[in-house]
């Protein structure tokens, strides 16, 4: 991948997306901004890492599902190695989970694939310029996690078991603890989750993506 060399204030946009018409048709559009250029793409977290590394982009757009490492786990690895990186998270994931993790990582923005294509291209500008883009949406189901009990790492690994249909025998065996255990981490995982019973939170687990499928 030969890196392109920018005319005098474009933005350099690396375009991660797994789905081929997808990254194809954020290429096009981005190609017929005079102020933009797509440098290089990715389908996958590996190779976005790698795309960083060699393009060094103003502004990278990442959706979150790929495949070999998660658009999650690549943002991660970008900002540890660049701390400077400036992504954009462009994803169909809307649980507050999801949004949260990303931001926390040092997303500089989030929106979904369902976003208005000025909207997006506004995104990305303010994100190179060193903005933010929240859209109202988002940031709503972003103070929903905020204000809302966090899972300790106990209960999220109890969860994910009880997300994988595992039953409290198993999920003890697991875990190395006892089954009365269990069955604690499990009743203050439906407190905290606001459900009834140990479907609704797997329910809840992954529209939230607290649980990632």
């Amino acid at each position: 991948m030969t890196p392109m060399t920018p005319d005098a204030g474009q933005i350099r946009v690396l375009v991660v997306d797994d789905h081929p018409v997808v990254r194809e048709g954020l290429v096009s559009l981005f190609r017929r901004q005079a102020d933009l250029l797509v440098v290089g793409e990715a389908e996958d977290g590996g190779e976005a890492v790698q795309a960083y590394r060699q393009l060094r982009p103003d502004v990278t757009l990442m959706d979150l599902r790929l495949r070999t490492m998660s658009g999650l786990e690549a943002l991660i690895a970008i900002r540890r190695e660049f701390p400077e990186a400036r992504i954009l998270v462009l994803t169909t994931f809307d649980g507050d989970e999801d949004i949260y993790r990303a931001l926390q990582a040092g997303a500089r923005g989030y929106l979904l694939k369902d976003t208005a294509r000025d909207e997006l291209l506004a995104a990305v500008r303010a994100v190179a310029a060193g903005g933010r883009r929240i859209p109202p949406a988002v940031a709503e189901r972003l103070a929903e996690r905020i204000h809302g009990a966090e899972l300790t790492p106990r209960e999220l690994a109890v969860l994910g078991r009880i997300v994988a249909g595992r039953g409290n025998k198993q999920i003890a065996a697991a875990l190395g603890v006892t089954e009365g255990t269990v069955k604690s981490h499990v009743n203050s995982i439906l407190s905290k989750l606001g459900v009834r019973d140990r479907t609704d939170a797997a329910v809840q687990a992954i529209r939230r993506g607290i649980v990632p499928l």
